[in-house]
């Protein structure tokens, strides 16, 4: 009975105290989001969107990045779908959630990982669909229209670290005015390429290194455009990529990939037996994938990363 009591006032102490910081956490972003918000309103914003990083919960400087674009763009369908969430501590469209109350669903093919979601004060106290699938090119507009929405949303965030680009060019039932896509900067900034697509693809399995997923930050572009998109920005981290629609672009931005491209810095490479292995050097990124395929889509034709010069 004693052991038990003292788990109980351990597990409230430990809930208490993450509760307390991530209030501390939200009234931050909150202070630095009302400031930049000021500077809008003086005329004062900048035209890279770097400059308004900060990290509340999501995995780099999404945070502010969102603010600042949510403040300069007039929001219709205060509505948002992020794919990839994982415990969905870290993620894009968190902060949005608590902070402005917005609505959204978030996937992620973790099944046992969405249902632990579902049991935390966050899924009751927002309106958050919360769906364990792994998404493929042939699901995805039945995964979304079958939670309820539909045409004109807020923001879109793809992250899935694999058929990322094969994903956003199958999704045809939201129109989202700010998109958000993860690219991969191992594969440089000039090409148009993307892995094949596979609807099972894992990148862990696909190639031990961790660094064979995804598309080119070209690729990506070029299918934003496409779909009517204008790309603002990159972050300074190297791996998300912000787009806004081109009629509703009030912020007078529209670059093309090479003046968007960050090279990575971060080193989540591993070696054969899974472990980190710090690779900090772009070329030797290169060199561990060269071996792997991708699909050159503007040739349309498959070719070995080793023959392109990334």
């Amino acid at each position: 009975m004693a052991l038990y009591k003292k788990t109980v006032i351990n597990n409230y102490t430990n809930n208490f105290d993450n509760k307390n910081f991530e209030n501390i956490l939200l009234l931050q972003g909150k202070i630095l989001s009302e400031m930049n918000i000021s500077k809008i309103s003086d005329g004062q914003d900048s035209r890279n969107i770097q400059e308004y990083e900060f990290k509340v919960f999501s995995q780099n400087g999404e945070d502010e990045i969102i603010q600042y674009l949510i403040n300069k763009i007039d929001i219709k369908n205060k509505i948002f779908i992020e794919f990839g969430v994982e415990d969905y501590t870290e993620a894009n469209t968190r902060f949005l959630l608590v902070n402005n109350n917005w609505s959204g669903l978030i996937i992620d093919g973790d099944k046992e990982g969405m249902e632990l979601i579902k049991k935390r004060d966050i899924a009751w106290r927002h309106d958050l669909r919360i769906v364990g699938e792994f998404i493929t090119k042939d699901n995805i507009n039945d995964l979304i229209l079958s939670n309820g929405i539909n045409g004109e949303i807020g923001i879109l965030s793809v992250d899935v670290d694999g058929n990322d680009y094969w994903i956003l060019d199958s999704i045809d039932c939201v129109s989202p005015q700010i998109l958000i896509c993860e690219y991969n900067s191992v594969f440089g900034k000039n090409k148009k390429i993307t892995v094949p697509y596979e609807e099972s693809f894992n990148r862990t399995e696909k190639h031990f290194s961790n660094l064979y997923w995804g598309a080119s930050i070209r690729a990506f572009t070029e299918l934003a455009n496409s779909k009517g998109y204008d790309l603002v920005g990159s972050n300074s981290f190297g791996n998300n990529l912000f787009f806004v629609r081109h009629d509703c672009n009030t912020l007078g931005i529209n670059l093309n990939s090479q003046e968007a491209y960050v090279k990575s810095k971060y080193r989540e490479s591993r070696n054969k037996e899974g472990e980190l292995s710090f690779i900090s050097s772009h070329d030797e990124g290169v060199k561990l994938i060269g071996d792997m395929e991708v699909l050159d889509l503007e040739k349309n034709e498959i070719v070995k990363i080793k023959e392109l010069n990334l």
